[in-house]
């Protein structure tokens, strides 16, 4: 469990550095058709429902071929 934790860690601080050191790589996230963005004068809200979906298939592969 401890490794695994450890990888998982590992695994978060690699890509905040990339994301951090290249910006560009991944600015289309959060911008997916599906994903509610509304601005107003003082107000922002974000459902990022189709970046969620993203992710959650792409965890649910990873945890599969884990197994």
């Amino acid at each position: 469990m401890a490794k695994t934790l450890i990888l998982i860690g590992l695994i978060i601080v690699v890509v905040g550095l990339v994301m951090h050191f290249v910006p560009g790589l991944l600015s289309w996230f959060g911008h997916l058709p599906g994903d509610i963005r509304i601005e107003k004068e003082h107000t922002r809200i974000y459902i990022p429902i189709t970046s969620m979906i993203l992710v959650s298939l792409v965890l649910t592969l990873v945890a599969n071929l884990w197994r």
